[in-house]
C-alpha cells in the first residue's frame, strides 16, 4: 500500500477554510457555488499527483480512459461536498433533500438498545451520515477520527457545530485504550461509525480484488468488530447533484466472527466481501470516489486470494488505523 495519502501536503489552510465559511454563510450556499468552478480549475491545474491519481480511478471505474472533463466533474464533486458540510454541520439538514434506504436496519439494532459499528469510506459524504443521527434523537452516534491529521479542517467543523467534537472517538491514542473506548461506547447501545477503507502506514492489511486491479484494506476495523461480537452496518451519503443525497445503509454482518486457527482464511473473505461492496457502490456513484491517490499495488492483475499472505502484525497494536477524514492529497 502506497504511504502517498499520508505524505501529501494539505489542499487548504485554516484560513481558506475559514474564508469559504464566511463567504458561505453570507452569501448562501447557491452564490457560493459559483465558486467552485474556479476552484476546480485551479485544483485540477495545480495538483498533478491528484490529477493523475483522479484519471487513473476513473478509467478503471467508468471502464474507458478518462477524459479532462472527467477529473474536472470527479473534482468539482469533492469540491460541492466539502462546501456542503459548512451547511451539515451548520444545523441546515432541512435544505438538503435526502433520500434515506435501508435506515430500518439500523434503528432496529438501536432499538433493542444494542451497540452497532457503522463502517463508511471516503465514498461521498461522511458529514451526511453524521448529520443523520441529529434527526433522529434516538440515535446515539460516535465517531472515530484521527483529529491530528487534518487540524486546520478540525478546527473548522469544531466550530462549525461543537456537539459534534464532543462526539468524536480520537483514533489516535494507543490501540488498547480505543478499543475500550470504542467497547464503551456500544455497551451502552450507541452507533460508533468509522472509515475503513485506508490503511495507515505500517498497520496490518489485507490484498483484495477491486476494480480490476489490486488493493489493500485494513484488518484492525474487522478484528475489533470480532472482539466486541456487535452488528457490523455499512454507510454510504452519496452525492448526486444539487441539494440531493442518497444516504444508503446495508448490514454487513450481525456478527463478524474470526477464529484464531482460521484467521487468514476469515480476514480473507471479509475484506474481499467488503471490497465487493465497496465496488458496488463506487460503480454507482463513480464521481463520488475522494481517494485522490494510488489506491492501488504497483501490478494490475487480479490476486489469488487463496495464496495471499497472512496480515503481518499483532491483531490491535498501534490502533485500528479506521478513521482519517484527511483524503489522499486533499484533507479538506
Amino acid at each position: 500500500m502506497s504511504d502517498s495519502w499520508v505524505e501529501r501536503p494539505e489542499g487548504g489552510s485554516q484560513f481558506a477554510f475559514g474564508l469559504i465559511r464566511t463567504i458561505a454563510e453570507v452569501v448562501g450556499r447557491g452564490p457560493t457555488r459559483l465558486l467552485l468552478w474556479p476552484i476546480t480549475a485551479y485544483y485540477v491545474l495545480a495538483r498533478g499527483p491528484e490529477r493523475r491519481a483522479s484519471r487513473a480511478y476513473l478509467s478503471r471505474v467508468l471502464g474507458r480512459p478518462a477524459r479532462w472533463r472527467d477529473v474536472f466533474r470527479h473534482v468539482h464533486v469533492f469540491s460541492a461536498t466539502i462546501l456542503d458540510r459548512v451547511f451539515l454541520l451548520g444545523g441546515q439538514l432541512p435544505r438538503f433533500d435526502l433520500r434515506v434506504e435501508g435506515v430500518e436496519k439500523l434503528l432496529e439494532q438501536v432499538d433493542r438498545g444494542q451497540g452497532v459499528l457503522m463502517f463508511g469510506s471516503h465514498l461521498g459524504s461522511f458529514e451526511v451520515l453524521r448529520m443523520l443521527a441529529t434527526e433522529r434523537p434516538q440515535v446515539q452516534l460516535r465517531v472515530v477520527l484521527d483529529v491530528g491529521h487534518n487540524p486546520a479542517l478540525t478546527q473548522l467543523l469544531d466550530a462549525l457545530n461543537p456537539g459534534v467534537a464532543k462526539t468524536v472517538i480520537d483514533a489516535g491514542q494507543d490501540g488498547p485504550s480505543l478499543l475500550l473506548a470504542i467497547k464503551d461506547a456500544t455497551d451502552a447501545g450507541a452507533l460508533v461509525a468509522m472509515l475503513v477503507d485506508r490503511v495507515q502506514p505500517g498497520k496490518p492489511s489485507y490484498p483484495a480484488n477491486f476494480l480490476g486491479g489490486v488493493a489493500h484494506f485494513p484488518t484492525a476495523p474487522w478484528l475489533v468488530a470480532s472482539v466486541l461480537k456487535v452488528p457490523v452496518l455499512l454507510g454510504f451519503g452519496l452525492y448526486r447533484g444539487g441539494r440531493r443525497y442518497d444516504l444508503l445503509f446495508e448490514m454487513f454482518d450481525r456478527c463478524i466472527r474470526i477464529e484464531r486457527r482460521q484467521r487468514q482464511q476469515a480476514l480473507q473473505g471479509i475484506i474481499q466481501r467488503y471490497a465487493d461492496r465497496l465496488q458496488h457502490h463506487a460503480r454507482n456513484a463513480p464521481y463520488n470516489w475522494f481517494n485522490f491517490y494510488d489506491f492501488w499495488q504497483p501490478e494490475d492483475e487480479a490476486i489469488d486470494l487463496a495464496r495471499a499472505p497472512d496480515p503481518a502484525g499483532p491483531a490491535l497494536a498501534g490502533g485500528t488505523a479506521v478513521a482519517g477524514e484527511r483524503a489522499g492529497g486533499e484533507r479538506g
